[in-house]
């Protein structure tokens, strides 16, 4: 079976379509189809069938995906194990992470980096986690984060590596009534307005706990993913929020802590299963692991 054959069929399993396939590879739509069917041929199996207008991957399909997966990720070290030998760099590794994560973590990333002869490309994304296998069509690793009861990303094409766990607190303005107290326990907040993130991210996650734990819906009047512009409405008592300990930025918040809730977020590094193997990839993902030492005073 031709490799670059196995390469349109695992942008097929990543991107969904086959017009998404042809301008990810810049080949036309007819030209990406014709691929697949020598591919089906190759294989003497089917490996498509129809989804309304579109295709969708057979079990026999899908298996080959994941073999894909190696010999691609094979062929990518032999590639840089080659360039060794000829005394280039390393390589380029290309990096995603969601936007808090990078600024607690990147500038000590890239400065453990600096000597490595790794050119590490970073770029920010920030989605849900069940959109992280998705990236890893573009990325050779993934930043994400979770709530700490969520499972695991790993699965048959995502390994997944816990980086370091993070507390949410409570944040509020100096002047307001909770301010002088170290703690608070879900049904003190009850009745607050809330400055949160949008559904699907591990602060929303914690903050859908406390209704649970209150049996009260939380009255939440923004949804913002930027935290620095929650920040600057909680200090001027437009709502209170939850926020992850280390991406509190303002000199006049007021952190608390939450008693009665298991409050926090994951950071996990999501690879495919064999890219560690790829010595560019296993320097980026040790340099994320010091980086995480550092940031949460491990060393």
């Amino acid at each position: 079976m031709s490799i670059e054959r196995l390469r349109v069929l695992r942008e097929l399993a990543d991107r969904g379509t086959v017009a998404a396939v042809a301008e990810a590879l810049s080949m036309t739509p007819s030209a990406v189809s014709q691929q697949l069917k020598v591919l089906a041929r190759e294989a003497g199996v089917a490996l498509l069938e129809p989804d309304g207008r579109r295709v969708r991957l057979t079990d026999a399909g899908r298996a080959l995906v994941v073999r894909a997966d190696e010999v691609l990720e094979a062929m990518e070290r032999a590639v840089n194990e080659m360039a060794e030998y000829r005394g280039s760099p390393r390589g380029r590794v290309r990096v995603a992470l969601f936007p808090s994560g990078a600024a607690l973590l990147l500038p000590h990333v890239l400065a453990e980096l600096a000597d490595s002869g790794v050119e590490m490309v970073a770029r920010d994304e920030d989605v849900p986690p069940n959109e992280v296998p998705r990236l890893l069509a573009d990325y050779d690793v993934v930043l994400t984060h979770r709530d700490e009861r969520a499972p695991s990303l790993s699965g048959p094409r995502v390994a997944s590596r816990v980086l370091m766990r993070e507390p949410i607190d409570v944040v509020v303005a100096p002047g307001h009534r909770l301010a002088r107290q170290g703690a608070v326990v879900p049904a003190e907040l009850s009745d607050e307005t809330w400055i949160s993130v949008r559904t699907g991210f591990p602060v929303d996650d914690v903050l859908r706990s406390i209704a649970t734990v209150t049996g009260v819906q939380p009255r939440i009047a923004q949804r913002l993913n930027e935290f620095g512009v929650i920040e600057a409405l909680v200090a001027t008592g437009y709502g209170v929020a939850l926020m992850p300990r280390y991406a509190v930025r303002h000199p006049e918040m007021v952190m608390l802590r939450l008693a009665g809730v298991r409050a926090a977020r994951v950071y996990d590094l999501a690879t495919r299963p064999h890219a560690a193997k790829r010595p560019a990839v296993a320097i980026v993902i040790a340099a994320f692991q010091a980086a995480a030492r550092r940031a949460t005073g491990a060393e």
